[in-house]
């Protein structure tokens, strides 16, 4: 059962829908965080295979994102998608068919990073996966060049600007073919974008503001996965370009109880492989199926 639900954040309304499995009894709920730009419904399919297995699952749109409020559109505010995350939280432990010292946390790409810092400062969270999670960006992005990362970083800049003046973000793409001006440049663009917008069924938009990537610069989440008391998995792409391998084998390695996951792969395969989601998420139910057991 699915239900279209909403909860606010310091102010702001977050959108979502809480998937309940079936019976009439408290369920451990995990709570999905999506990426950098992402929309709730990329997460739906995630959502589906949790409830399935028995588990409750909220799928939410940060602010300014997708069916939640919030404005700018489509900036990702670091400080202000926690905050968005915690509320969720609260939410799923108020809810009367969610047992509330069984609250998951799920998060991919950039939601991966966000996952284990909110965990972090909330010793109730039993267990976290990080999928293709955030800690920094590599020295050296495979395929740009030093002209094209100049071009980026005066687009960050430009638009950081923008937005001291409270003027209207200088938004870029995403996602672009290599040399493109694209937060993330690559030969799989358009395989990328066809499965983010295939059919229509989304909002995800391939526009971003940069201004967020400045943030993401000072954001370290390997000292939160530090001082992250509950079990970490930590799921990744051996040949991930944008989350690399060995930046986020280092979540798993400092946190106390981390556990590493590599599969054969890109971090776009983490979207565009239902096969290989199937393989992933049944290991990702089996993690959480050891430490949330009621």
């Amino acid at each position: 059962m699915r239900t279209k639900v909403s909860f606010t954040a310091a102010g702001v309304r977050c959108a979502g829908y809480l998937y309940l499995p079936s019976g009439t009894g408290r369920s451990a709920c995990v709570v999905l965080c999506h990426g950098f730009s992402g929309t709730m419904d990329r997460l739906f399919d995630y959502a589906e295979r949790f409830a399935a297995a028995g588990f409750a699952a909220l799928v939410f749109d940060y602010r300014g994102f997708g069916e939640s409020d919030g404005k700018p559109r489509q900036f990702p505010d670091v400080a202000g998608q926690i905050i968005d995350i915690r509320a969720a939280v609260a939410f799923a432990r108020a809810h009367e068919r969610i047992d509330p010292s069984r609250v998951l946390l799920w998060g991919n790409s950039l939601g991966g990073a966000h996952a284990i810092t909110v965990a972090a400062a909330d010793p109730r969270i039993p267990a976290v996966v990080a999928q293709i999670p955030f800690n920094g960006f590599p020295k050296k992005v495979q395929g740009r060049s030093t002209w094209n990362t100049m071009r980026l970083l005066g687009a960050i800049a430009w638009d950081t600007i923008r937005g001291k003046l409270g003027l209207r973000p200088y938004y870029i793409p995403m996602v672009g073919r290599p040399g493109d001006l694209a937060v993330t440049a690559t030969p799989e663009a358009d395989q990328h974008i066809q499965t983010l917008t295939g059919g229509g069924q989304t909002l995800w938009r391939n526009s971003i503001a940069p201004r967020g990537l400045l943030q993401m610069m000072r954001y370290r989440p390997v000292e939160a996965a530090a001082r992250l008391a509950c079990p970490l998995l930590v799921c990744v792409a051996a040949e991930d370009q944008e989350t690399p391998l060995e930046t986020t084998r280092a979540l798993a390695d400092r946190a106390p109880k981390g556990e590493l996951r590599a599969y054969p792969g890109t971090h776009f395969t983490f979207y565009t492989d239902p096969t290989f989601r199937t393989r992933v998420v049944a290991d990702q139910i089996d993690f959480f199926h050891r430490f949330a057991t009621g």
